[in-house]
């Protein structure tokens, strides 16, 4: 089976054209974009169909050669929140549909589906185009709910059904490491010969290891400094309280490290954090270090880089990450990473060689464990090095390549079925 002409991607609920680290614009976001330009090098063309949230956006954005991001009206295009988006699956469906429809039968030869919403619309499109619906989850609410944050707030039944529903429908489910394939036939009773394990990807030839003081001076750090970076959305979920009060303990036990230390966050709240939008600026003033923390606005790729860079330590205490393309990145650059063991950041970080990953979320664990690399800069080195290494795994061509072949798979088995459908009603 060859690989798909023209793929249709969806990505219902966030743009791939949003920026990173805000809102509901994350890791996915930078997914989408990345494999979409790789699988239209490989000549598969894509279009992208994601949600209208202005008005003035065009119906047709040329992303890159091969893809295009194509916007949809559904519902208010703004103050319409994801919670909100599953009374418009329909409106978005008609416009997928509708754009179909203006071309010769067969148009596409896939659906790719990402996130549950996204998997909803797939199922209807990819049924009424009889193609094939490849689907990812990114996140699922089951593990989720398992796992949550204090104050956070548990994904509701609706989203559970939804996922459920799209489990069964598809003709594959691609999970980002073997734990949330393990996830998907445990909770969600996924067929194990539909689930494929396919590692995302990280741009090695952007995030590469650079001169460390080149970085700092940069971006106005000093050149001593024990840099802990955070990257990613202001959320529990992300918990960067964690790194805040894992700071001002190391502070409290070494007040020396006043002098120093520098709380890097570069994000901007999002989910469930934007009911209380300044609570980080607010917890770093309870717990007296607001003068060691920077907060940072989301940046572009381009410019993260800078901040992989100059940090001594990424920092990843999310409570759940289905992959943690930050660690990657950040690994990328040579900086080691401390990780929560959680989920995909088990395979993003190779503990005790590219990082160190963290058992439990406990500050003081946290502190511990940050403070005793800040006293080992040797051992710091050596997990630079190794993060190096371990991140040249995550090519985006080998993303790619894998999945085509997940592709090929599902359109094989869809040709298949339909043939013996077609054999058994002419009988």
């Amino acid at each position: 089976m060859k690989a798909p002409r023209r793929v249709a991607m969806l990505s219902v609920h966030t743009s791939p054209l949003d920026q990173p680290g805000t809102g509901d614009a994350g890791g996915m976001n930078v997914y989408v974009v990345e494999l979409a330009r790789r699988l239209a090098a490989e000549g598969s063309e894509v279009d992208i169909f994601t949600r209208a949230t202005r008005s003035d956006l065009p119906a047709e954005w040329p992303l890159s050669e091969g893809v295009t991001v194509r916007h949809v009206v559904a519902g208010p295009f703004e103050g319409l929140a994801k919670e909100d988006l599953p009374g418009q699956l329909c409106a978005v469906t008609r416009g997928v549909l509708r754009v179909e429809a203006r071309n010769e039968p067969g148009y596409y030869d896939l659906v790719h589906s990402h996130y549950w919403l996204s998997g909803q619309v797939g199922s209807l499109a990819a049924e009424r185009w009889q193609v094939p619906l490849v689907h990812s989850m990114h996140t699922m609410a089951k593990v989720k709910n398992a796992a949550l944050a204090e104050g956070d707030s548990p994904e509701p039944s609706a989203r559970v059904i939804g996922e459920e529903q799209v489990v069964e429908l598809a003709d594959r489910l691609v999970a980002n490491t073997p734990d949330e394939a393990a996830q998907l036939v445990d909770l969600y009773g996924a067929d194990p010969d539909k689930v494929a394990s396919v590692f995302p990807g990280v741009d090695l030839d952007l995030f590469t290891p650079a001169a460390r003081s080149v970085a700092r001076f940069r971006l106005g750090l000093p050149q001593d400094a024990l840099v802990l970076l955070f990257v990613g959305r202001i959320q529990p979920l992300k918990a960067p309280d964690v790194l805040l009060r894992a700071a001002a303990l190391m502070i409290a036990r070494d007040p020396g490290l006043r002098e120093r230390v520098v709380v890097a966050v570069v994000g901007g709240p999002s989910g469930s954090g934007l009911a209380h939008p300044t609570h980080l600026d607010d917890l770093a003033c309870e717990l007296g270090i607001r003068d060691v923390v920077r907060f940072m606005p989301p940046v572009a790729q381009s410019d993260l880089v800078h901040w992989y860079r100059a940090a001594s330590v990424a920092v990843v205490p999310s409570y759940n990450e289905s992959f943690g393309l930050v660690a990657v990145e950040a690994q990328a650059c040579g900086t080691p990473v401390v990780a929560a063991a959680v989920g995909g950041l088990r395979t993003a970080v190779a503990d005790g060689v590219s990082g160190l990953l963290v058992p439990d979320h406990d500050p003081r664990s946290w502190a511990t464990t940050l403070g005793a690399l800040a006293e080992d800069p040797l051992r710091l080195v050596r997990l630079g090095v190794g993060a190096v290494g371990h991140a040249a795994r995550f090519g985006w061509p080998a993303t790619a390549e894998a999945m085509l072949d997940v592709y090929r798979g599902a359109m094989a088995d869809h040709h298949r079925r339909s043939q013996e459908e077609a054999h058994a009603g002419a009988r």
